[in-house]
């Protein structure tokens, strides 16, 4: 059983509650994580005109699990193309899951500066938090059972669904 959702319209939803809910000035930048992270970040980029190019992280070598992922990790360079010092930044990630991709995010981010405050926006916050992390705004909120998962496909089109091994 599969479950597909409006991509274009959870990340208009998004657009608008960050504008309600934060300040997005000259100070602000917006930084995606790889992959799903930086292709939802380009589109709300985009939707809230955020003057400083938009910044991407690559989280493989922060993670915890790095030593077990093997000898040959897809590795993507970060770039962040702007000083993070008193920055306020706007983390994009595609999924909120056990936390830990967000915890690497922020070590790499305080390796590159001090910003003033990080926000934390994802897609999809799903059940199995192992990490104290919350997203400031999801668009879509999921409750997942044993053998339940949740894929991104993109960058275009864009596509989330919910599935089961079953």
């Amino acid at each position: 059983m599969s479950k597909q959702y409006d991509i274009p319209a959870l990340i208009d939803q998004i657009a608008d509650e960050l504008r309600k809910k934060f300040d997005i000035n000259e100070q602000t930048a917006m930084v995606g994580i790889h992959t799903g992270g930086v292709w939802i970040a380009r589109r709300l980029h985009k939707i809230l005109q955020i003057q400083p190019p938009l910044g991407t992280l690559d989280i493989s070598f922060y993670r915890d699990d790095f030593t077990r992922i093997g000898m040959n990790p897809q590795v993507k360079p970060s770039d962040l193309p702007f000083t993070l010092d008193e920055r306020n930044i706007i983390l994009v990630d595609d999924v909120l899951h056990t936390g830990r991709t967000i915890r690497a995010a922020m070590n790499e981010l305080f390796d590159y500066g001090r910003p003033a405050s990080i926000v934390l926006v994802t897609l999809v916050d799903r059940s199995g938090r192992e990490l104290p992390i919350e997203a400031n705004i999801a668009g879509l909120h999921i409750k997942l059972g044993p053998g339940e998962h949740v894929k991104l496909s993109g960058p275009d089109p864009l596509t989330l669904e919910t599935k089961s091994n079953e």
